[in-house]
């Protein structure tokens, strides 16, 4: 017997958010972005569910190169460029595409082997004040790019800050600052758009379009569900009741003693806990799905275990499937109630977690 925590992969739900990414922008190519183990969902198995994209965008070129031993030719865009000199044999041996974002990348091009004929993204800062050169550089980076031997295409991209917060005027303002800084820049390919703009600011899509979480059924935003979105939700965390306690009416549960029954009523443990991803805050309350019905999480979440209210749920036995987010309950709902988001959700289930991919007959 095996501890009965999964996370299932709808492949059929990636392949639907991908077809609306498609829907949206249909002039614009795809770069899929995969990183951080395509979100926590396995690289290679939404790598081939996502092989119509036109790119990928990752950050470790230890996970590019799984992707070319897996057999992926697509472009492959390191979202971070290279961290030294000693990764650039790798990046031009496979052909990846590495983002340019300060002046030491620059120094290292420099000293690079002439005619490698290395593909890279320029990266402008037009408002996030993370990666990229200030808007006041770019003529010149592009310049100093283009000169290099070593070099053969080079692609400008920003990143938005607020595309997710609809009534900020931000993102007009960085898009416009783009547009403005490269409109000179004839025949070069240009991308901003993620997967909020995407959504909901279509003068962003551009050349490239950059979807990340809503490939994986999320939703970039506070008010507007993935349901909401068409999108529909790829992973599913599921796992069983191990065990059913019979507690009196004033009897605490979990660390802390922080829930008291109300009442008599069976409480149930649930084979998961924050060493799988789930998060320790998330509070009583939190929706939990047990066979089939909507229940709540109660008292506070262990390493290895939950325990949730099994209170109006009398077919629910040791062995009744749980869900503690995906197609019922939703991972943004879950997030909220744990004051995160889903991102880090996703991103956190742990690797003792078994991914199992779902594909419907």
């Amino acid at each position: 017997m095996t501890r009965p925590i999964y996370a299932s992969i709808d492949v059929d739900a990636l392949q639907h958010n991908f077809n609306q990414v498609k829907r949206l922008s249909p002039e614009s190519r795809i770069m899929a972005i995969v990183k951080a183990d395509a979100y926590g969902h396995g690289l290679l198995l939404c790598c081939h569910a996502l092989k119509e994209a036109d790119s990928f965008g990752l950050l470790d070129l230890g996970d590019a190169i799984t992707l070319r031993k897996g057999g992926f030719s697509h472009p492959i865009c390191l979202l971070e460029g290279f961290f030294s000199s000693d990764e650039i044999p790798l990046i031009v041996e496979n052909n990846f595409e590495p983002v340019i974002h300060s002046d030491w990348q620059l120094d290292i091009l420099d000293n690079t082997p002439q005619e490698i004929g290395l593909a890279v993204w320029l990266k402008i800062d037009t408002g996030m004040h993370r990666l990229g050169f200030v808007p006041e550089q770019f003529k010149s980076v592009l310049k100093r790019l283009s000169a290099m031997k070593c070099i053969r295409r080079v692609s400008v991209m920003s990143h938005l800050s607020d595309a997710d917060l609809l009534k900020k005027p931000k993102t007009a303002h960085q898009l416009k600052e783009f547009l403005t800084i490269t409109e000179e820049a004839s025949g070069i390919d240009r991308s901003i758009a993620n997967s909020a703009a995407i959504l909901a600011h279509p003068d962003c899509h551009l050349d490239w379009v950059r979807p990340g979480i809503m490939l994986y059924g999320s939703s970039p935003f506070v008010d507007l569900s993935a349901s909401n979105l068409n999108l529909r939700p790829v992973m599913s965390l599921r796992s069983e009741i191990i065990s059913i306690k019979d507690c009196q009416k004033d009897d605490t549960v979990g660390y802390g003693s922080s829930w008291h029954c109300q009442q008599d009523m069976k409480v149930g443990v649930v084979a998961c806990g924050y060493g799988d991803g789930y998060p320790r805050h998330a509070p009583s309350g939190t929706p939990v799905m047990v066979a089939g019905k909507l229940t709540q999480l109660i008292g506070r979440v262990s390493m290895d275990m939950i325990t949730v209210d099994l209170r109006g749920i009398d077919s629910a036995t040791t062995g009744s499937p749980v869900e503690l987010w995906g197609r019922e309950v939703a991972v943004d709902t879950v997030a909220k109630r744990a004051g995160t988001i889903s991102y880090e959700l996703l991103c956190g289930v742990t690797e003792r977690v078994k991914r199992q991919e779902v594909i419907h007959g």
